[in-house]
């Protein structure tokens, strides 16, 4: 069986006349955390949403757990678990109401639910506040919820768009520490973008850097400083190298607002 659970192939996505992705390529291997960073308006977000089949692919090929997208988006769908930076857990349910309810468009049988919803509420600390509103969570809390909601059904791949954005350094550690969990315990190979370096560098063994829809540079931090010519850069030296200047991204306004309202309803 191979070690490869991700392959992308020369994947290219079009608004009208415009690339949003361009040419894009990379691989992931079993249990491996591979971050998709770049300035916003970089392609990341797209490539993600074709990724998880939320965009339908223009040129190239998405292989994940074996699947192919043009053939078995169905499947792949099943083989992956995607938390997104816009709420995905109800305020007004308990914790355990939530994972209920996943379970249950997930398919899973009563008994077989019940056991997984116990095991997932125990990985993410939640068991004592299981039977409490969603509403009365913190933002670490919250966000730990979804990622459980997202793993309920044992994906083999878990997609992270930015998932401790607005979380305090308290709270961000502890969902560090949960995905490293996932990552080594579970043997899950976790795809993440981030804005934040040190997240980057703490929980990435690779990094693809992307930058007006295409790969920038690929590699460990290592070789990406190697390619630099600077073998003490920082994240932030690496970042802005690859991924270029402040001025020379897109969607400010928009993405700018989309960050504010994440971080404020993690509170």
């Amino acid at each position: 069986m191979s070690d490869i659970t991700v392959r992308v192939r020369n994947v290219s996505k079009r608004f009208g006349d415009f690339y949003a992705v361009r040419n894009v390529n990379f691989e992931v291997q079993r249990g491996e955390c591979f971050g998709l960073l770049g300035p916003n308006g970089a392609g990341k977000s797209t490539t993600i949403k074709m990724m998880t089949t939320l965009l339908p692919i223009d040129e190239g090929d998405i292989e994940i757990a074996g699947y192919h997208y043009a053939k078995n988006p169905t499947r792949i769908r099943e083989s992956i678990g995607y938390v997104p930076q816009m709420l995905s857990v109800d305020g007004t349910l308990t914790g355990y109401e939530n994972l209920l309810l996943f379970a249950k468009l997930f398919g899973l049988q009563k008994k077989e639910r019940e056991r997984r919803i116990e095991e997932i509420l125990q990985l993410i600390d939640l068991e004592e506040a299981a039977d409490q509103p969603v509403k009365s969570y913190s933002g670490g809390m919250i966000r730990r919820l979804e990622i459980g909601q997202a793993i309920l059904h044992r994906p083999q791949v878990l997609f992270l768009d930015e998932p401790t954005v607005g979380l305090d350094p308290v709270a961000r550690r502890g969902v560090w520490e949960h995905i490293e969990k996932l990552q080594h315990e579970h043997n899950m190979t976790i795809i993440l973008t981030t804005h934040y370096m040190d997240e980057a560098e703490s929980l990435c063994s690779r990094i693809a850097m992307m930058n007006k829809g295409q790969i920038a540079a690929l590699g460990t931090i290592e070789e990406l400083r190697e390619q630099m010519g600077k073998p003490d850069a920082t994240m932030d030296d690496i970042f802005a190298y690859f991924a270029g200047h402040f001025d020379n991204q897109e969607g400010g306004m928009k993405n700018v607002a989309r960050s504010r309202r994440t971080a404020k309803r993690l509170g």
